[in-house]
């Protein structure tokens, strides 16, 4: 049998090997942020809640320090376990495309929705993944849509439906729940979607 007879099914083999091998990192990335954020809610549940006013304090300088340790903290386990399982799946689907990719998605997310919850909660403290958890979301929604590839069009279409609920945590209707961070971590998503999308290569002329 020829190299060229038996191209497909190498192609399809290694293709296969690859989505596996991302995969398999995802999880382990995804499993390892998780572990963190629960040793620091540990950590922080011993101190007494003293790492929260480590969050985003809107309207005040030193405040914005907090956009990059906010998504670790919570106030509480019961805020945790709430984060913990959207954050796990929305954020597996978001790096299976890529560490990389998954990297630069997460740090435009965390800081376009970090300063614009700065900008727009004076004088709150705002801490919690939950601004990641939206931002995931709207990263797979916006990749399905932006790179039209078949793989990221299901995903999307499946997390559309599962997780669609979540987006009346961007109105101002719950008191105590920081629709701020939620709305401007699903803007950063869409942004870093737009930001991180496959290049279309330009024809020939």
């Amino acid at each position: 049998m020829s190299d060229y007879s038996r191209s497909p099914f190498e192609s399809a083999k290694r293709g296969a090997g690859a989505l596996l091998s991302g995969a398999l990192a995802a999880f382990l990335l995804m499993v390892g942020l998780l572990a963190v954020m629960w040793a620091v809610e540990i950590v922080d549940y011993f101190m007494f809640g003293a790492l929260d006013g480590f969050g985003i304090v809107g309207w005040e300088p030193a405040g914005l320090s907090g956009i990059f340790f906010a998504p670790f903290l919570h106030i509480g386990f019961g805020h945790l376990i709430a984060n913990s399982l959207p954050l796990l799946v929305l954020g597996f689907l978001t790096a299976l495309r890529g560490i990389g990719k998954f990297l630069l998605a997460s740090l435009l997310i965390i800081v376009i929705g970090g300063v614009g919850t700065w900008f727009t909660s004076p004088d709150v403290v705002t801490v919690g993944a939950s601004g990641l958890v939206f931002g995931y979301f709207g990263y797979i929604l916006a990749r399905g849509l932006f790179d039209r590839l078949l793989l990221d069009i299901v995903i999307a279409i499946g997390v559309g439906i599962a997780y669609w609920s979540i987006l009346a945590g961007v109105l101002p209707n719950q008191p105590g729940i920081s629709w701020q961070g939620h709305l401007f971590g699903l803007v950063g998503g869409v942004v870093a979607a737009w930001v991180l999308r496959r290049q279309q290569p330009r024809p020939l002329v």
